[in-house]
């Protein structure tokens, strides 16, 4: 009986939420142009035997934590017309198009009609070190051997909860906005595929990536800064494809940074929030000395200066920030099937240096999209994340590689066929046709001709929102520096009735993933980006077409159709990986006992290191919480000075004995140079899976206590 009032009673709450939200209004005076409000949750999956997403090597599996994954999430309300949108940028490697379907059913669950997919814009920061399997599509769950459902509803629950709190934080404000360069960060890792670009483009740019940082400032009325979100294009791949950590990469520090600076409280539901959002990153690598060699001797220092430069670069902008955003808020939203786009010639000639056409011709079937595949070199892998595949390189075409009268297509075939069961319904090999559309690919998956479902989406959203004179493309896909360029050109002098004081950001992999979109003349080149460019060589052109017809439905304040319903395959997932099934630690031990002690004095800059017998981190991931505490003893009490998710500590899971299911928590502190002298230990936070009761048991473990002088 009880069961049964609480069912209603949250059924009354959550009614009452629904039908009072969309009336809420907040007070607005000569200070505040908006009501703002942010929000932080932490989106942290399995820390443990988790395939990570990025790279899709099998053999990067989750073993512990350096940098925690947060969902940050921005709410922009406008009172005069009562609209507001959402921005949030979450560490993930994509915001994947079942992430937005989970995260929109429980926000209609709490909200109603409040928050929808067209003023909703998740976007991935595109980290390469976290949990995979949180997708519905087999492309993207095929290395991590299927769905991780615990790590997919980690990232809903917690997107979800970082909106929560934006929209309970909502108070009258403003936003300032700035823009300015930040060199000698990102170089171009596909140089030869961007100059293949034509000439007097590529003169119209003083690089070969976009440089250029865009930052607001979300302050109350009182001036009091409540967040700051910016956008930079690159990718964080400072960490590279062997390591094993848990990390948020370079945006993620560059978080953290700002965060610490402003005393974030990740427990408190009202705190400082600071994004470092992602934008057309496509072929933008941190690495600055090409391939994997980034700043420093390993995947650490790169991190750090590619972290710090963007945190100090963000900072400056936000202290000097002096123009505000004025004006009303917009957005429009559409779901278009992209394998099937003719598009008018005037969008194919679109250039970053162009002018808005005078006239548009109908579209033509000369000039189309085709069903998904991707080439040779999408299994090569990046510059800076290569696979290693010997027979895999880059600039692999079907004329040097044709689909007959040659072993190379049966050797790369078989090959990847070997690797994953019921490849050959996707082989490309079968498919003829989409060699000549996609020319010059030769055409390694056919993605679209999965059964029962296409291995990847073709039903996908674009979206714009405007907040005054600063609009946001979203787009599913990673997107080329010119790629970039192209659409932010296009929107930014169509908008606005093409007003000087445009400000055009491009938020990268949102609301879906779809690979990459190069441009026609690099996609002719077939570097990695080429080839992992799904829907053939006019895909950019499609994009510039449609993100065209949401900008003129803005201006002329008409309406859009939704357009076709995206499939959800939330019911139609499969996982081939066995959960935990008992912990346990060798004879004599216990659960939190230490196996490696501390030594008992160490210096500042020194790194202390202590193990434990732990159990599996599956069993409990700790959101909102921490798997280790560095305290410090201040006036006879405990003082915790570090988390699992400092810069300085990083927490390493380690399996001993898979089949008697002992395992360690390995867990080091690098002392930082300003830390106090005094007393100190450490303390883990485990849990562990009885194997007759199946319960998850929780335990510590302290270490003892050792001297910093």
């Amino acid at each position: 009986m009880l069961s049964i009032l609480k069912k209603v009673t949250c059924l009354f709450l959550a009614f009452s939420i629904i039908l009072l939200a969309p009336s809420v209004t907040y007070g607005q005076d000569d200070n505040g142009t908006f009501c703002v409000g942010t929000g932080v949750h932490d989106i942290t999956g399995p820390a443990g035997e988790v395939v990570m997403m990025g790279y899709a090597n099998t053999e990067q599996t989750t073993g512990g934590i350096h940098l925690r994954l947060r969902a940050r999430a921005f709410i922009m309300a406008d009172n005069e017309n009562n609209k507001r949108v959402v921005f949030v940028s979450a560490d993930l490697g994509q915001v994947f198009q079942g992430v937005k379907q989970g995260v929109m059913r429980k926000l209609r669950d709490t909200y109603g009609d409040l928050y929808t997919d067209e003023n909703t814009l998740l976007s991935a920061t595109h980290t390469h070190c976290g949990p995979g399997g949180h997708s519905h599509y087999a492309l993207y769950n095929i290395s991590s051997y299927g769905y991780i459902k615990q790590n997919y509803d980690i990232i809903v629950d917690g997107i979800y909860n970082a909106i929560v709190k934006a929209h309970n934080n909502l108070e009258p404000g403003y936003i300032e906005v700035n823009k300015g360069i930040l060199n000698g960060t990102n170089i171009n890792r596909s140089i030869v595929a961007y100059n293949n670009n034509d000439s007097d483009e590529k003169d119209a740019f003083d690089s070969e990536v976009d440089n250029e940082m865009v930052v607001l400032n979300f302050k109350n009325n009182n001036n009091e800064l409540l967040g700051v979100l910016n956008w930079f294009p690159i990718h964080p791949t400072s960490m590279g494809n062997t390591n094993q950590l848990i990390s948020s990469d370079n945006k993620g520090l560059a978080s953290y940074l700002y965060e610490k600076e402003n005393n974030t409280d990740y427990s408190n539901d009202k705190t400082f929030v600071a994004a470092f959002a992602q934008s057309d990153c496509g072929d933008v690598s941190p690495n600055i000395h090409g391939g994997e060699q980034g700043y420093g001797d390993n995947d650490f220092e790169s991190t750090k200066y590619a972290g710090e430069q963007q945190y100090s670069k963000c900072k400056q902008l936000s202290e000097s920030a002096s123009s505000r955003l004025s004006g009303n808020i917009d957005y429009r939203h559409k779901y278009i099937n992209f394998a099937q786009i003719n598009i008018s010639k005037e969008y194919a000639e679109f250039r970053a240096n162009s002018d808005i056409p005078e006239t548009i011709s109908e579209p033509t079937s000369e000039i189309k999209t085709y069903d998904a595949a991707v080439g040779y070199s999408f299994a090569c892998g990046a510059e800076d994340g290569p696979s290693h595949i010997d027979m895999f390189h880059e600039g692999m075409i079907s004329d040097d590689y044709p689909i007959e009268g040659t072993p190379n297509y049966v050797r790369a075939s078989q090959h990847l066929i070997n690797l994953v069961p019921g490849l050959n319904t996707v082989s490309g090999v079968n498919y003829e046709m989409l060699w000549e559309q996609h020319y010059p690919k030769p055409v390694l998956f056919a993605t679209s001709k999965g059964k029962p479902y296409p291995w990847s989406p073709e039903v996908l959203p674009i979206q714009i929102v405007k907040v005054g004179q600063l609009t946001i493309a979203a787009v599913p896909a990673e997107f080329t520096s010119m790629s970039g360029r192209r659409v932010k050109n296009l929107i930014k002098k169509s908008i606005n009735n093409g007003s000087e004081d445009n400000i055009v950001v491009l938020a990268g992999l949102a609301n879906a993933y779809s690979g990459y979109v190069a441009t026609p003349k690099e996609y002719e080149k077939q570097h990695y980006e080429g080839a992992s460019t799904h829907f053939g060589k006019w895909t950019l052109p499609a994009y510039l077409q449609e993100f065209h017809k949401l900008v003129k439905a803005i201006e002329n304040e008409e309406s859009v159709e939704p357009g076709p319903t995206p499939r959800d395959l939330k019911d139609e997932q499969m996982c081939f990986q066995t959960g935990v099934v008992l912990d346990n630690v060798p004879i004599g031990k216990d659960f939190g006992e230490v196996k490696t002690q501390v030594s008992s004095q160490y210096s500042k800059g020194d790194t202390v290191k202590v193990s434990f017998w732990t159990g599996h981190p599956k069993n409990d991931l700790k959101i909102q919480s921490t798997y280790l505490e560095v305290q410090k003893q201040v006036n006879g009490n405990w003082v915790t000075i570090a988390n699992d998710w400092d810069w300085e500590t990083k927490f390493t899971w380690k399996r001993i004995d898979s089949f008697w299911g002992t395992s360690l928590a390995i867990i080091e502190w690098d002392i930082p140079q300003d830390a106090e002298s005094g007393t100190y230990r450490i303390v883990h936070h485990g849990n562990y899976k009885n194997g007759w009761t199946l319960d998850i048991i929780p335990f510590d473990g302290i270490s003892n206590v050792f001297q910093v002088n």
